[in-house]
């Protein structure tokens, strides 16, 4: 297998990574935004920081985190400097985008552009103790909330997953409606209600989105 080594290694072999930095302090902003700006890998953006491929935000109360990165790019991700949060900062940090979280106290140059490099490439890390925080609120999710409501992590119910399924498979209604014991009316009407909810056209427009998003 070929080693493609650290992030870092491959910067500067293709287009710089665009970069936005936030901070509630000016100097640290300015001081975060050169060591970035000092390796050619990096294009650090000043106006409209916020539609970067990458945001680096640090803030000492990460209650304000939302209010600080505001509105990105659906595609930015998230590079968090901060103190070790705790489980509820953690989530609302993650429903902000994040996919690194830097310790503060691990924040040396060399770290944080290893973060952002990591971030561009479609990695995320989380320390050990947050990494548990987060599995354990997955198991507790699923537990308390999906299951008693015959809920998946896709946000569709189990016998929608199945019809879109068998869908996608080429079964028709009547075939899906035999496998699963329900009446073709039911089948039906699982799949009207779907394809009102998410707003979709029709059964093979329900199949492509399910496919696209990766639900089936």
């Amino acid at each position: 297998m070929e080693d493609t080594g650290s992030p870092l290694t491959r910067l500067g072999q293709g287009p710089a990574i665009t970069v936005g930095v936030l901070a509630t302090d000016p100097l640290l902003r300015a001081g975060l935004a050169g060591v970035l700006r000092a390796h050619p890998g990096f294009e650090v953006v000043e106006h409209e920081p916020r539609q970067a491929g990458v945001l680096v935000a640090v803030t000492d109360d990460l209650r304000t985190l939302p209010y600080l990165v505001g509105e990105t790019s659906a595609h930015t991700r998230l590079v968090l400097v901060a103190d070790p949060p705790r489980p509820a900062e953690l989530w609302t940090a993650i429903e902000s985008g994040l996919v690194v979280l830097v310790p503060r106290e691990d924040a040396s140059p060399e770290r944080l552009r290893k973060a952002v490099a990591a971030a561009a490439r479609g990695f995320g890390h989380l320390p050990p103790e947050q990494l548990g925080q987060v599995l354990q609120g997955m198991a507790r999710l699923h537990r308390e909330v999906l299951v008693p409501h015959d809920l998946t992590p896709t946000g569709l119910s189990t016998r929608e997953t199945t019809v879109l399924r068998l869908l996608a498979e080429g079964q028709d209604t009547a075939e899906i409606a035999a496998e699963m014991a329900y009446s073709e009316r039911t089948v039906k009407n699982i799949l009207h209600k779907l394809t009102t909810r998410l707003g979709l056209r029709n059964r093979t427009h329900a199949v492509s989105y399910a496919l696209r998003h990766g639900l089936i």
